[in-house]
């Protein structure tokens, strides 16, 4: 597995422990930074990983806009937890990361909701990804 799709595990498990609990993203971050000094194997994908997370916290609110467009008949708050942040890391890369093709990061962000969501998830985030990536 590539250090870029490590990188996006963690931001996963970033992003969806401070929404389901409740927490500051920033809270979360500083907790998984700490973590990330101890381990210096894992440099590279915490590296990108807090690349990520720290888009998605500075555009939040255009990521989300775009998600709710796109997401037919889903608001944000129904969507489950793992959806929304994986939504949130696919847009950031479509939008915010020009050094990701939209194919890949499409295909990643499938990938995570497959392997961490429900059956569904996966054409979920293919479908509103592909929306967001025709309409830009």
């Amino acid at each position: 597995m590539s250090a870029r799709s490590k990188a996006r595990k963690r931001a996963l498990d970033i992003l969806f422990q401070s929404d389901v609990r409740g927490d500051e993203l920033s809270t979360t971050i500083a907790a998984e930074a700490k973590r990330a000094a101890s381990e210096p194997a894992r440099e590279a994908s915490w590296l990108y990983a807090r690349e990520i997370v720290d888009g998605v916290n500075d555009n939040r609110d255009a990521i989300d806009e775009q998600i709710t467009t796109f997401a037919k008949d889903w608001t944000l708050s129904r969507m489950p937890a793992v959806d929304r942040a994986v939504l949130r890391i696919g847009v950031w890369e479509l939008l915010y990361n020009d050094e990701v093709p939209s194919a890949v990061a499409i295909d990643e962000a499938v990938e995570l909701a497959k392997e961490f969501s429900t059956d569904e998830s996966g054409s979920f985030v293919h479908g509103v990804l592909g929306r967001i990536a025709r309409s830009s």
